[in-house]
């Protein structure tokens, strides 16, 4: 950090209302650069990645099931969305994380959670383009609150801020009319 650049209380606080991370990990991505919050963002971004990949092979044996009905009647998402501790699960951070990526569901239609659940004969017609894998797939798409990220980036920063493991077991959505 150079001389020039003080980490204010006022700086911190307006990151944490930015990205929902911690105060000392906002404060240290502030002082790392420079306090640019952009790249202070994408600092916390990387690091929330790198948490998330930490928790990766832990337990997700908690959780719950949440249903989302779009405004209208016409559209409803039921998803399974697993943690590691029954406590986390009951937090109004995890409800609503289950409600938003329900939303996301609702508004983008994905066919299939992974690519790794995409089946081989739709790989070989399609090929192995980003972009079809982008459109079918949950977590490759772009989410839905924050175009910057992929559902996967966004389930991921969740992770850093939570402090568990947290994984979408599976998901249906129903539209009306539709068979």
């Amino acid at each position: 950090m150079s001389e020039k650049t003080k980490i204010t209380s006022d700086m911190v606080k307006k990151l944490r209302d930015m990205s929902g991370a911690g105060v000392m990990s906002c404060k240290k991505a502030l002082a790392e650069t420079d306090g640019d919050f952009e790249k202070a963002l994408r600092f916390l971004r990387e690091k929330g990645l790198s948490l998330a990949a930490k928790k990766a092979g832990r337990d997700t044996r908690e959780g719950l099931i949440s249903s989302y009905i779009h405004f209208g009647s016409k559209i409803g998402v039921l998803i399974e969305l697993n943690c590691e501790t029954d406590f986390v699960a009951k937090t109004d951070e995890f409800k609503q994380l289950a409600k938003d990526i329900s939303m996301h569901i609702a508004w983008n239609n994905p066919q299939f959670l992974s690519r790794d659940d995409v089946p081989g004969e739709i790989v070989e017609q399609e090929g192995n383009r980003e972009k079809y894998f982008s459109q079918v797939c949950l977590l490759e798409q772009p989410f839905l609150k924050d175009n910057e990220l992929s559902v996967n980036d966004y389930l991921s920063s969740a992770i850093a801020r939570i402090g568990e493991n947290i994984k979408i077991r599976r998901f249906v959505r129903y539209q009306l009319g539709e068979e």
